[in-house]
């Protein structure tokens, strides 16, 4: 269904942690060629990475970004420059609220987390690949640091969107009538703010965010759902698709294959033509098409 004004919904269907696993860049690919993906959020450091570049390099209408990781993965720089961000074993702590902590007071970590982001920049640049968008594992750029380290060094690469995970509960209950999808939390309204903060920056970023709620669970109903009943404006829909449901380093329950399978599947295909939706990455919209979406939730 149009926007009132007559334009076309536009909607990025993205896949993360790009280059976590072979059967991760196996579905990306997939899906991008079969179904409805737009973008991947690449992991630069992750085991895989090397991998899913090469297949980018093979699919130039799909928008690929950078997924920093500061959290739960291995960082860039070695460790001894990132020693306030790590464990004894040298990976990221998995303790956001104490790592995030860490990051605002101490003015050590500080300097090393902006380090360590301008290392996954400089790594993604390196790929030669156009930077599409940014985004943090767990969605850790919603740490008001973080979003500051992003907007520094983005600048200096070229970062033009950034993903602002404001998830609309009405729209989930339009397609799950009967779940709890909770109310204004602290996430929202720090999403809110986070959204602000990058369009003052003069970035791109959607107007609303699904995939928080039904992560890992994004199966084809769901997804053929919220196209159905998509809101005006600029949407990003995010997945976990994946050729099997477990690798190193997988989320315990995801269910990677029935996401890719939601990817491809003809009811979601249907649904994105029914709607009129134009399909796109984030460097296909332009500055004035981003603006033209609603404003109440900015």
């Amino acid at each position: 269904m149009p926007e009132p004004n007559g334009q076309p919904r536009r909607l990025i269907v993205t896949a993360d942690d790009f280059g976590a696993d072979v059967c991760v860049n196996e579905a990306v690919e997939i899906a991008h060629t079969q179904g409805v993906l737009t973008a991947a959020s690449l992991m630069v450091s992750a085991p895989a990475a090397q991998e899913a570049v090469a297949r980018a390099r093979r699919l130039p209408d799909l928008g690929v970004g950078l997924h920093l990781v500061l959290v739960e993965g291995r960082p860039t720089l070695p460790a001894d420059q990132v020693s306030r961000l790590v464990d004894t074993a040298g990976f990221f702590r998995t303790d956001m609220a104490g790592a995030g902590a860490r990051m605002f007071f101490d003015p050590v970590a500080r300097r090393q987390l902006l380090a360590e982001v301008a290392a996954q920049f400089e790594a993604f640049a390196r790929t030669g690949l156009q930077l599409d968008h940014v985004n943090a594992h767990k969605h850790f750029h919603l740490h008001p640091t973080i979003a500051g380290a992003i907007l520094r060094v983005g600048s200096r690469y070229g970062l033009r969107a950034a993903r602002t995970p404001v998830e609309p509960a009405h729209s989930l209950a339009l397609v799950d009538p009967q779940g709890h999808h909770g109310g204004l939390s602290p996430m929202r309204l720090m999403a809110r703010a986070l959204g602000r903060r990058f369009r003052r920056a003069g970035l791109t970023t959607p107007d609303q965010v699904f995939g928080l709620a039904w992560s890992g669970a994004m199966t084809s109903d769901r997804l053929a759902g919220l196209i159905d009943h998509l809101p005006p404006g600029l949407t990003e829909i995010y997945l976990h698709p994946a050729t099997a449901d477990a690798y190193p380093g997988s989320a315990p329950g995801y269910r990677y294959r029935d996401e890719l399978a939601a990817l491809t599947s003809n009811e979601v295909a249907d649904a994105v033509a029914k709607a009129e939706v134009q399909l796109r990455a984030f460097g296909a919209i332009d500055a004035n098409e981003a603006a033209s979406g609603p404003r109440g939730s900015r």
